[in-house]
């Protein structure tokens, strides 16, 4: 096992990303400003966001056999990502996304899952060697649910961390929730696993003890540009978010969980690993696009002395 080694277990999508002055209303026709075509999915951008902050990643999700998954495996590879397990379907096409970002930078999101709905539990069984390799696990919800539950199972096996972002939005049972070390939901989906309505800080910590309770370690509950609070069974503490001008919102989770997963597989303490990963998230939603928006140590150096001193 290797320290700051990364295994991420997720979705892998090519985005087909419209830029518009504003989100059509229902019939409506409108003109987009410009179409752009940018490597994506949850999964893969966790990946790619960790490895090129400097993290040992390894990759493992389902792609299909096209165009589409052969753009996004060269992407990946000329990010760092080790895709030495990253599997090929040859029933179904690469999952695809179609985004529409605003001029605010706001998104609005449709998925084909593709080639993602078919990377199953036993898949995760054939490719456990994985978990000698490293020792963090990297979880989203964009793969079947119950491949997710035996990563969590394999991962805890062979004594990793495990961290679990649960996205897109959706309950989870009780013995996933157990198996995780940090869970990282935002507003909507913190409201979706505990029904407690989450729209500011107050309401945000009621909801991670919620959690807390079903058997989650430690929960971290994003709340976009109000930043991020830390919620353990001993402490509360909150991380205000950098004051940026955003562009593309599109990828700011994702960006704060491969940025979370690398300090913390680093032995980093939770703390700055969340202050760590805000400041990533503020960085990604200054750039278009999913991957191309995420950091290197040297450009988020130069973008904190930037806005330091603004």
């Amino acid at each position: 096992m290797k320290r700051n080694s990364v295994l991420v277990i997720g979705s892998a999508n090519l985005d087909m990303v419209v830029a518009t002055e504003r989100f059509p209303k229902s019939g409506e026709t409108m003109f987009a400003n410009k179409f752009q075509m940018f490597p994506g999915g949850k999964g893969a951008n966790q990946a790619v966001c960790c490895s090129k902050l400097g993290g040992e990643v390894h990759f493992l999700g389902k792609i299909g056999n096209d165009i589409f998954g052969e753009r996004l495996r060269k992407s990946m590879e000329s990010d760092g990502v080790d895709l030495r397990y990253l599997l090929t379907d040859i029933e179904e096409s690469t999952g695809l996304a179609f985004i529409t970002v605003d001029d605010s930078g706001q998104n609005q999101i449709i998925v084909i899952s593709g080639s993602n709905k078919n990377l199953s539990p036993s898949d995760i069984e054939e490719s456990k060697r994985l978990f000698e390799l490293t020792n963090l696990t990297l979880l989203q919800l964009e793969v079947p649910l119950e491949t997710v539950i035996r990563a969590a199972e394999l991962a805890r096996q062979h004594g990793h961390i495990v961290i679990l972002n649960p996205a897109p939005a959706r309950n989870l049972p009780g013995r996933l929730l157990k198996l995780v070390d940090y869970l990282t939901p935002n507003e909507t989906e913190a409201e979706i696993l505990t029904g407690i309505s989450v729209n500011d800080k107050d309401s945000a910590t009621r909801a991670a003890k919620e959690l807390i309770r079903e058997g989650v370690s430690t929960v971290i509950i994003t709340l976009g540009d109000k930043g991020s609070i830390l919620v353990t069974p001993g402490k509360t503490e909150i991380f205000p978010a950098m004051n940026v001008i955003a562009v593309d919102t599109t990828a700011a989770g994702d960006a704060f969980n491969g940025a979370l997963a690398y300090l913390i597989a680093a032995a980093g303490k939770v703390e700055d690993a969340v202050r760590f990963a805000t400041n990533v998230a503020a960085f990604s939603v200054t750039r278009i696009g999913a991957q191309p928006s995420m950091p290197t140590q040297k450009e988020l150096k130069e973008f904190l002395s930037r806005e330091v001193h603004i």
